[in-house]
């Protein structure tokens, strides 16, 4: 039996209509884990940022007769200027040779990445970055 043009265009058409269906169900599942990724790598290259900070810092601090003005200095000098608008920096800078230094550096993560996420409920509001270093004095 032959088909009749009309018969062939009606299936044409029904199969425009699935794939309107399945782009628009797959475009914002693609959108958020794309936003996801892009904030991710944000948030990564953040941390490796407060974490080299936080060592040197550390090492700043185990040298002799440095101060504090000096350690915060050195924290400064490795963030950005992003980050350092919201960084917290908590020490022990030891009394004599051989004791503990510790140096912790802590950065919200909003000042990081833009909050990408929080319609779907992964915020960043009152999270934070954190690196904590120890090294002994010299």
């Amino acid at each position: 039996m032959k088909k009749t043009p009309l018969q062939t265009d009606d299936r044409r058409s029904t199969r425009r209509g699935i794939f309107s269906l399945e782009l628009a169900l797959t475009l914002p599942i693609l959108g958020v884990v794309l936003l996801g990724l892009f904030e991710f790598s944000l948030l990564f290259f953040a941390r490796g940022s407060v974490v080299e900070a936080s060592r040197v810092a550390a090492r700043t601090a185990s040298l002799p007769g440095v101060g504090p003005e000096a350690v915060e200095r050195s924290v400064r000098n490795v963030l950005s200027s992003r980050l350092r608008r919201g960084m917290k920096i908590r020490m022990n800078l030891g009394e004599q040779t051989g004791d503990v230094v510790v140096v912790g550096i802590r950065v919200p993560m909003r000042m990081a990445a833009p909050d990408l996420l929080w319609p779907i409920g992964v915020g960043l509001a009152g999270r934070d970055l954190y690196s904590e270093t120890r090294m002994i004095k010299e």
